[in-house]
């Protein structure tokens, strides 16, 4: 079952991570973050890029310091990387798992 959750910032917005299987029938999981004003966005920005079944329901895995401080050091706020997470793979923006 995917899980994820959310964590609010000071300033307001949320950063959204989300654990959810490969787009196109691939093996495995992904993990994918995204920084947004409220959860609602950040759900609406993973629907309009074609993940169309994505919600999020509960806080079981809220996204680490570490993510957090990825996804807003990223200019499109949209990041992921397999999952479980791997020490060595290094965050990629979301263009690159969907192939646009």
């Amino acid at each position: 079952m995917p899980g994820g959750g959310f964590v609010r910032l000071p300033g307001g917005s949320v950063v959204v991570a989300l654990t959810l299987p490969r787009p196109a029938g691939e093996v495995g999981n992904v993990r994918v973050l995204v920084h947004a004003a409220n959860r609602a966005r950040a759900l609406t920005r993973l629907r309009n890029l074609g993940m169309r079944a994505v919600y999020l329901r509960g806080n079981a895995q809220p996204p680490t310091p570490d993510e957090v401080t990825a996804v807003l050091h990223h200019p499109d706020g949209l990041l992921w990387r397999g999952a479980p997470d791997r020490a060595q793979e290094l965050w990629h923006p979301i263009r690159a798992l969907l192939g646009t």
